[in-house]
């Protein structure tokens, strides 16, 4: 192991000891589809100790063109258990905890109880009030992605006293219904790289967490900025 994570341990902003924080963390990720594709990657690559996996849906060709995770022999097969075969081979060392359902008002609060922070990866609003709400609750910081087209947003939420999701998009009187959008393949990649970035400095303690702040960037002009929030 010393030698697994040699090139993260010689950094002295995470160290052995960093190292160590990050083998003890239990990090929830809500949704598995194209952010949640790179943030489990790299989070069990990083060497985080247990990933909690929320997702009832199967692989499906369309996916393939963003959700790195999957295969072509996985269309029709459950993502949970596609991704924790992935994950397990990149790192048998990761425990990963797989819940084939929906993030729901009924399971939110177990899931949440059970890991130190929740990483969004789902693309609806409705869900991302609730893991607002649920980590708010618990105080459990809220690392929070979308995307749309070429553009992609990261934030913080929920972080040592920050603001909240519902402080930055008011939830409204009647929740929209999700509406399927075009994407380039590319940016749940950057996005969810973002994502696991920021997990992994909350975890290890190191670095400008973007709590307060919201990262912004639009691949097709390559326009990036951070707004104070």
């Amino acid at each position: 192991m010393n030698e697994r994570y040699s090139r993260q341990t010689m950094l002295p902003e995470i160290g052995a000891a960093g190292q160590e924080r990050l083998r003890r963390a239990r990090v929830l990720i809500v949704g598995v589809g194209g952010l949640g594709s790179p943030v489990t990657l790299y989070l069990t690559a990083a060497g985080v100790g247990c990933l909690g996996l929320v997702d009832d849906d199967v692989v499906s060709v369309s996916n393939l063109q963003r959700q790195v995770l999957y295969t072509e022999a996985e269309v029709g097969a459950p993502k949970v258990e596609c991704a924790r075969r992935r994950l397990s081979e990149l790192n048998s060392t990761t425990r990963i905890e797989t819940y084939p359902t929906r993030f729901t008002p009924e399971n939110a609060a177990e899931l949440v109880a059970n890991y130190d922070l929740v990483v969004d990866g789902c693309d609806n609003a409705a869900t991302r009030y609730l893991i607002d709400e649920e980590c708010a609750r618990q105080g459990k910081p809220y690392v929070y992605g979308s995307i749309a087209a070429f553009e992609g947003q990261v934030s913080v939420f929920n972080y040592r006293g920050g603001p909240r999701y519902s402080d930055l998009y008011p939830r409204p009187a009647v929740m929209p219904a999700p509406q399927p959008g075009g994407v380039v393949g590319s940016i749940p990649g950057l996005i969810g790289c973002l994502q696991a970035s920021e997990a992994i400095k909350i975890i290890a303690g190191c670095g400008e967490v973007l709590s307060g702040k919201l990262y912004w960037t639009n691949l097709l002009t390559l326009q990036h900025q951070i707004i104070e929030l």
